[in-house]
């Protein structure tokens, strides 16, 4: 009778899990399994996306100091300059709209920082 019950526990016992079967296992960290070249938690593959163009050279604008709304446009909302790779502007176009955020900044038209 005591041979009988120790055979039921074996059949019912669930089969163990292989740990890799979850994330953050040990191949996790090595680089297997982890989408969208090796960075955790991507779709998979590379995401196609539109090429960005700049604003200055398509519209045929300059930038201008006392232009301050088309200024903000190119800034954060702590008044950081975002960069080139962000906005799509063009290196020629990046220099010359960094001089006037400054020129803006040192008339007071752009706050250095905010709060």
């Amino acid at each position: 009778m005591a041979d009988e019950y120790s055979d039921k526990e074996e059949q019912e016992a669930p089969e163990q899990m292989d740990m890799r079967d979850f994330d953050g296992g040990s191949d996790d960290r090595a680089g297997f399994d982890r989408g969208r070249g090796g960075r955790p938690g991507g779709r998979g593959g590379r995401l196609s996306f539109k090429k960005k163009v700049c604003k200055f050279c398509t519209q045929k604008l300059k930038a201008d100091y006392k232009a301050v709304e088309s200024l903000r446009r190119f800034t954060t909302d702590r008044g950081k300059l975002l960069p080139r790779r962000i906005t799509g502007t063009c290196a020629k176009h990046q220099r010359a709209l960094t001089l006037e955020v400054k020129r803006a900044r040192n008339l007071a038209l752009l706050p250095f920082v905010e709060k």
